[in-house]
Parts: C-alpha cells; sequence; structure tokens
C-alpha cells in the first residue's frame, strides 16, 4: 500500500489508476490509502459539471481540458458513465471523447460507472476526487451521469458548480425540477448556435430574478459551442472569477459543510456495514425480514428496535 501511496503523491498514472480501482472495489486496503492519502489533499479546484442528458457536457469538459493544459494546469477527470446492465460497468463514452488526452502526463482521466448510485455520481468518485488532489492535480472536473433529476450531489463534491443546459430540450422546466438552479456557481448555454439559445439565457435570467433570496454570488451565464471550442475560454475564466470568490472567505465554511456531509455519510456506511454484520452473523437478520413481511412489524419499528438492542449492548460494554 506505501507503494502506491508514493506513487499516487509522485503523480505516476499507473498509481492512480490502481488506487481508484481499490476504492472502486472496495478492497479493505483502500481505506488505508485514503487515510495516508488525506493529508495531502485540499489543494485542487474541484470543478463539478452537470446538466441534463444530451446537452454536450463531456464535449465540453474535453475543451476544457485542452485550455487548461494550454494555461500548463495540471488536470484529473472524474467522468461518472451509467452502468452496463449486463457488466456493471460503465459504458466508458467519456474516456473516447477524450482519448487524444490519454497520452499528455498532466491529464488524467478515469471513467466510474454509478453501479446504481443516485445522485449522477458513484459512490466511489468523492474518494477518486482525493487521490487526484493528492497527486497534485491542479483542477479535477468531475461530470456527472446526466441524469436530470437527481444531479444536485454534485454539490457535495465540488468546489464550483457549472450547469449545463442546451436550447430546445425542455432544459428550462428540468432545470427547475432538478434544482439545478440552486446548485449552479456558473450556467452554460451550450450548442449557442442553435435557435432559441438567447431565449434559453433570457429564461435562466429570469429565474434568477424570481429568486427572492439575496445572492452573494451572481452566477453567470455562457454561452458556448463545445463542439468548436466557442466560448470554453470565457467559461474558464467564471470558473477562475469564482475560486477567487471562494477564496475571499466561502471557501473555508464550504469545505467544512462537504467534509461534515462527508463525515455523517461515512458514519451512516459504517454503522450500517457493523449493524447488519451483527445481525446475519447472530442470524436475527431473517427473523426481523419475516416479522415484516407478515406485516407484523413495519420496517422503521424494526429498524428502532435494532438500534435500541445494539444502544443497550454497548452501553452494557
Amino acid at each position: 500500500m506505501e507503494e502506491i501511496v508514493q506513487g499516487v503523491l509522485e503523480g505516476d498514472r499507473r498509481c492512480i489508476a490502481r488506487a481508484i480501482t481499490l476504492i472502486e472495489n472496495e478492497i479493505p486496503e483502500a481505506r488505508q490509502i485514503i487515510s495516508l492519502l488525506y493529508p495531502r489533499t485540499g489543494r485542487a479546484h474541484v470543478v463539478g459539471v452537470t446538466g441534463p442528458g444530451g446537452c454536450g457536457k463531456s464535449t465540453l469538459v474535453e475543451k476544457l481540458v485542452r485550455e487548461l493544459r494550454r494555461q500548463g494546469k495540471t488536470v484529473g477527470v472524474v467522468a461518472v458513465d451509467p452502468t452496463s446492465p449486463f457488466t456493471g460497468g460503465a459504458f466508458l463514452g467519456d474516456r473516447i471523447r477524450m482519448q487524444e488526452h490519454s497520452t499528455d502526463e498532466g491529464v488524467f482521466i478515469r471513467s466510474m460507472a454509478t453501479r446504481n448510485s443516485p445522485g449522477g455520481l458513484a459512490r466511489a468518485t468523492k474518494d477518486a476526487v482525493h487521490v487526484l488532489d493528492a497527486a497534485s492535480k491542479d483542477v479535477v472536473v468531475v461530470e456527472t451521469v446526466g441524469a436530470g433529476q437527481s444531479e444536485v450531489e454534485i454539490v457535495k463534491v465540488a468546489d464550483t458548480v457549472v450547469v449545463v443546459l442546451a436550447p430546445g430540450l425542455g432544459d428550462e422546466i428540468q432545470a427547475i425540477k432538478a434544482g439545478l438552479m440552486e446548485i449552479g456557481d456558473v450556467f452554460v448555454v451550450n450548442k449557442a448556435d442553435r435557435e432559441n439559445a438567447d431565449k434559453a439565457v433570457v429564461d435562466i435570467r429570469a429565474m434568477f430574478e424570481t429568486n427572492s433570496g439575496e445572492q452573494v454570488w451572481k452566477p453567470p451565464i455562457i454561452k458556448t459551442i463545445a463542439i468548436s471550442g466557442e466560448g470554453v475560454g470565457e467559461l474558464l475564466k467564471r470558473i477562475e472569477e469564482h475560486r477567487g470568490f471562494l477564496e475571499g472567505g466561502v471557501f473555508a465554511s464550504k469545505r467544512r459543510e462537504r467534509v461534515e456531509v462527508e463525515l455523517l455519510e461515512a458514519l451512516i456506511q459504517k454503522i450500517s456495514k457493523v449493524v447488519l454484520g451483527d445481525l446475519k452473523q447472530k442470524g436475527e437478520l431473517d427473523e426481523i425480514l419475516e416479522k415484516v413481511v407478515a406485516r407484523e412489524m413495519d420496517p422503521y419499528s424494526a429498524a428502532e428496535k435494532v438500534l435500541a438492542q445494539k444502544l443497550r449492548k454497548i452501553g452494557r460494554s
């Protein structure tokens, strides 16, 4: 494990890939890797790119990577792809689009399958970001799967959230449903050469005006044509402006909130694993399940009973 950790810290691509694979496969040693790498994280600017499917997120990310490299910055990309119903793996559409960056030592790209995890992200996404951060990537881009209705989980990972929409796809209504208007720091109307692109910009701006809450940061709206790279330079400039805004005092509080969420999720995961493991070992899980199936007890009451028993046991020990 120490060899992998040292390799990650030195930016070795094979060690980075190995570390993320161990994390994805939930190998016990993966926890040790994250524990050793964690003190070296917190330096990268994590940019989340989200939005409905078909709006051109992957093409836009590829152009962002190209522009970042032109500026001499190192980049990590975690592209979360849909899970194959046959193999359980990622469809790897994003990896194919970014193939020309595969030989660039300053870029590391990893496609991840969602493995039925809700929220547009894979369960291992946060830890993969930690690995790339520890590997001294200047910017880590996380592209969500593009499910459209459950993309708001990206706020738990990213410092700056870029919401990508496109005219003619009903994205304005989609954005309201998914809560994307509340999480976006920068908005992009991609495929701006299409008809109604200007109307999409007006509609997004109108949504901001109907929001009664005071906003310290006013999210800019950028028009891009990702396939040609038009507007990408302006988008990156706005992303950098948001980073500057965060560094003015908001960064610390935002990252503290994210760390709190991550800690709570880790606690819930650990507690669930310990409780379920104990129930299975003692053969009590099947007994509880039978009672719930027979409608003798509802799931919530069963959970409360199990928790009460475990807490009493802890109190006696």
